[in-house]
């Protein structure tokens, strides 16, 4: 970790881009359907860039498609989780999950990832870069999947506090540190106009009812940095139907179909959750 006592911190990822307006986005899920059609939305709104910050898998049907998108695309890309453990070979996704429930699904959906991962593919998110540094408007931000300080951190809008916004953004010298991981976006300005700003995830909705999936799209033009997040309509029929096909569990289909998480709902704190169905 940057700041440890007595400890060098570890160099900081020289500058991957200089942009105006960017858009950025977590959690594919092996949700092609909806990669697809929030990139296509992000350039028609004159995105100079499209970043992904991590986990290609989990949940969703046919993780090959869902690699083949985001290769065809170019992307830039951060490693999630997901995305090291698949492409290792490891027991688990390595999510961060305590509860039983939530890790019973865990372990169904990355199982099904893991045994329908292409070997090129799983090479090519093994080589994922862990963190990425970009400036929006002459402001720089430090990109991670959970947070910069563990991969698989959660950082919730309830839960992350001001002074620990300001610790973040002084420790990795960032304007703004970009996350994903939760599933649900948000972001937190000090007043001096630094933040978190997690983006969301695209491969399932936000926990809110919608069947559209989000996306944040930071702009500079203005002066200031201004962060919209952005819900996208995309083909979730035929992405149900392919986890039907898969034999994946009712439970994931049912999210996708009404807006509401049916699984992995233990993590959430209590204000996320009570803002659910279930």
């Amino acid at each position: 970790m940057r700041g440890v006592i007595g400890a060098p911190p570890p160099p900081l990822p020289e500058l991957a881009g200089d942009y105006g307006r960017v858009a950025v986005f977590g959690g594919a899920y092996n949700n092609w359907a909806a990669v697809t059609a929030v990139v296509a939305d992000a350039r028609r709104r004159g995105a100079e860039a499209v970043w992904f910050l991590g986990d290609v898998g989990g949940f969703g049907p046919l993780p090959d498609r869902t690699c083949e998108v985001l290769r065809e695309l170019d992307l830039p890309v951060v490693q999630g989780n997901y995305d090291d453990s698949v492409g290792n070979d490891a027991h688990d996704c390595a999510c961060g999950y305590t509860d039983p429930r939530d890790n019973h699904y865990a372990q169904i959906s990355y199982d099904y990832t893991l045994a329908h991962t292409h070997r090129d593919h799983k090479r090519w998110l093994a080589a994922m870069p862990t963190e990425a540094r970009i400036r929006v408007g002459g402001k720089t931000l430090h990109l991670c999947h959970g947070s910069p300080r563990r991969v698989n951190e959660f950082l919730w809008e309830s839960t992350t506090p001001a002074g620990f916004v300001g610790h973040l953004c002084d420790q990795w010298e960032a304007h703004a540190i970009l996350c994903t991981h939760t599933g649900i976006h948000w972001e937190r300005r000090l007043t001096d106009g630094r933040g978190v700003i997690n983006v969301g995830a695209v491969g399932r909705p936000a926990n809110d009812g919608r069947r559209e999936v989000w996306y944040a799209l930071l702009d500079a033009s203005t002066g200031r940095l201004d962060t919209t997040f952005v819900p996208v309509a995309y083909d979730w029929e035929a992405v149900v139907a392919a986890m039907r096909a898969e034999g994946l569990p009712e439970a994931f289909v049912e999210t996708l179909a009404t807006g509401w998480w049916t699984t992995c709902l233990e993590a959430l704190p209590a204000r996320e959750r009570h803002h659910g169905r279930h």
